[in-house]
This record gives C-alpha cells, structure tokens and sequence, in this order.
C-alpha cells in the first residue's frame, strides 16, 4: 500500500477515530492527545498493515491499546507503597497490663468438662484437638474413619450441651439485668 493510499485510508476514518477517543476518555483534551497517539503509531507502523484486511478495526485497535496501556499507567501511578518501618504505634505511651484470669478459669472449667466425658469419644476429641487428623487417629486407635469422625461430632455435641446446661443460668440473669 503506497503512503498516499494509506493517508487517504485514515483521512476516511478520522472524524470516526475522534468520537471513538472522545468516548473512551469523556474528555476533549485528552481526546485530542490518544487521537494524535493513535495517528503517529499508524503512520509509523503502515508497513505492519495487511493490505485486503479491514483498516478500520487495525487503527481502532490500535487507538484501544493506547488508551489501555495509558490507563494502566495511570493506575499504577496512583498505587503508594509504604515501605517505611511501623516504628509508631497507637497509645505507645501507656502501659498495657493483660490479665489472663478469666480465660484460665474457662480454660480450666473447660478442660473438666472434657474430662468427665466417656473414654470412647474423648480419646478421639483430645487427640484430634491436640493437633492429629482424622486418619492418624483412626489408624492409631484402629477404628474405621467414619467412627472416629462421628466420635469426635458427638464428643462436640455433648460439651456444647454440657456447656449449654451449666450456662444458662448465667445467662438468664444477664437478661433478666437487661
């Protein structure tokens, strides 16, 4: 395709080529700049157009590339990455004193609890609580799996109704004080 043919070829499409800009930015200005971006690349790139292929959708393709590329720019220029050191920190002048009693009591509450379950579903529990899978387990007390997983559902079901009973008291004068 000779220079002339091609400049008469994208002469044809410049008012499309300028509402396509203006549609993709919703900015005149900034229009006009992917318009004359999209006009250089095709210019410098004529050699790179097939010619019996559509002219059209190669310089509109070319005119989405550039407003990608430059919206991905843009996108990264706004990302801020704090690499400083957390050095400061909120109320760092005041002292914090934990105070661990509450949750030892439950702790140690909840640890009788389990206790006074029956062997057949705490072995399984505590083991499983403490850290090993549910073959592991089954292959250690040499049970099938499907057992070892329902001992273990049932051993959570007895302390949720343990805790349930031993609680409601508790928590029906919380309400009550409400």
């Amino acid at each position: 395709m000779s220079t002339t043919e091609f400049d008469n070829r994208f002469e044809q499409v410049t008012t499309l080529l300028n509402s396509f800009a203006y549609n993709l930015t919703k900015n005149m200005e900034d229009a006009k700049d992917l318009f004359q971006e999209t006009a250089y690349r095709a210019m410098t790139n004529r050699e790179k157009f097939r010619p019996g292929t559509n002219f059209k959708a190669w310089v509109f393709t070319i005119m989405k590339n550039i407003f990608i590329n430059n919206y991905r720019k843009k996108m990264k220029a706004n990302t801020i990455m704090d690499s400083t050191d957390n050095l400061y920190y909120i109320n760092s002048g005041k002292t914090i004193i934990s105070n661990q009693a509450e949750s030892n009591i439950l702790m140690k509450e909840l640890t009788k609890m389990i206790e006074e379950l029956d062997d057949s579903i705490k072995i399984p529990f505590v083991m499983h609580y403490h850290g090993y899978k549910y073959q592991e387990i089954a292959d250690h007390l040499n049970l099938p799996l499907g057992t070892v997983k329902s001992r273990i559902f049932f051993a959570r079901k007895e302390l949720k109704s343990v805790i349930g009973k031993r609680y409601r008291n508790v928590r029906d004068l919380r309400q009550r004080a409400l």
